[in-house]
């Protein structure tokens, strides 16, 4: 049984830093959804905030703070957190009371101001937040486990920091065609390999900044689409935000240990790491496979990452990604481009927006509104997205 949505409108805040509220990111966002979907707000009779942790008290309660400053009109609210898979978390509340018959419209909205550097937990003592454990007890901040997912790659497939570089280089040429990026300047590989070492083997360019920014997204009932003249809109058609399953073995932010294994026998499944598992349960959902994908948006919080989701996503075997990117198939133009938005490495991580931007970049890419960045015939696309905690989410959208 399908159980398609339509997504009426869609509309982001540009990144970069700003210096203002969550709050004028996300309204501005929402402005620019409801004005694509033709709709004024008094007509939407639902909102779903993805909430930001850093924006204080009224983070907690985006859902609330976005209603109030677009003006109260009564609308249902819901807040959602989930780190960054928050806007995930979203859409997919946002399309259960579609579904439910509690919403025939629904706003979804995440924004975020960004620190400065790195991302670190929220203050206090809290001995029982593995979040907060890793930075007290490993100084870890996370481009420390984006080296060790890079070193890993080298130790297990051959990945060379060249081959890494081939990922930034892609997502900034696509970033330079897209206007709503923060970094929209081409880069080679000799700027990748003079960039300073952050976390080795990986360089500046090869991990993404933190930003601020918004994305909005206006999605409906089939039905209500075509009352509002839309007959034939982009449909959301599945969206995946399956937890890990045991044993879990692979290191994990942020987690510092993997799970126990002795003893514990597995003999009835084959073993599914997370990552693949979210994209299975989106593929399984919507009825499709890598192979009917035209792009993919994936969660590059560096280059080394990018890599791993290439397999994750079915696009090719285990250890294969290089390879993929270095015979172009990954690249706009290629057989499957993957972040044809320039991806987080042309924007940044703005949290609760990131996977809600993905699906306003599938959305333009299936309308064929992309402009210079169009990717040709785009008929499905795919999202994928990981948070702390065992979150994660895959998103699938057809046309």
């Amino acid at each position: 049984m399908l159980t398609d949505i339509a997504v009426l409108g869609a509309g982001m805040h540009p990144w970069g830093k700003w210096g203002r509220s969550f709050v004028a990111y996300g309204v501005a966002a929402a402005r620019a959804a409801l004005a694509d979907a033709g709709l004024d707000w008094r007509e939407v009779p639902s909102i779903v905030g993805a909430d930001t942790v850093r924006g204080g008290y009224p983070g907690y309660v985006a859902g609330a703070s976005f209603a109030r400053a677009l003006g109260w009109q009564g609308a249902r609210v819901t807040s959602v957190y989930a780190a960054c898979a928050s806007g995930a978390q979203a859409i997919g509340t946002a399309r259960a009371q579609i579904l439910a018959g509690l919403a025939d419209a629904v706003l979804v909205v995440g924004a975020d101001a960004a620190p400065k550097g790195f991302f670190a937990p929220a203050g206090g003592e809290r001995p029982d937040d593995p979040d907060w454990l890793r930075f007290r007890v490993l100084g870890a901040t996370n481009p420390a486990y984006f080296g060790l997912y890079a070193r890993r790659r080298m130790a297990l497939y051959g990945d060379t920091p060249e081959d890494f570089a081939r990922v930034k280089v892609k997502n900034a040429a696509a970033g330079a065609l897209n206007p709503l990026a923060r970094y929209r300047k081409a880069v080679s590989a000799d700027d990748v390999a003079a960039s300073p070492v952050v976390a080795d083997p990986l360089r500046l360019l090869d991990i993404c900044a933190t930003s601020d920014g918004g994305a909005a997204l206006v999605l409906s009932s089939m039905a209500f689409a075509r009352r509002h003249g839309h007959p034939d809109p982009i449909r959301i058609r599945a969206v995946s935000t399956v937890t890990p399953e045991y044993p879990r073995t692979v290191l994990d932010l942020p987690d510092i240990a993997t799970d126990a294994t002795v003893g514990h026998c597995v003999a009835d499944r084959p073993f599914r790491p997370f990552r693949a598992s979210i994209a299975r349960a989106a593929y399984e959902e919507a009825g499709i496979g890598p192979e009917d994908l035209s792009l993919a948006e994936v969660y590059d919080l560096s280059t080394a990452l990018e890599l791993e989701w290439y397999e994750d996503l079915g696009l090719c075997p285990a250890g294969h990604g290089a390879a993929l990117v270095r015979d172009g198939v990954t690249v706009l133009g290629g057989r499957v481009p993957v972040n044809p938005s320039g991806g987080l490495a042309s924007f940044g991580e703005a949290v609760p927006a990131q996977a809600i931007a993905q699906v306003c970049e599938l959305t333009w890419q299936l309308r064929g509104a992309a402009g210079d960045r169009q990717v040709p015939g785009a008929r499905a696309g795919i999202t994928a997205n990981q948070g702390l905690f065992g979150h994660g989410s895959a998103v699938v959208a057809v046309r």
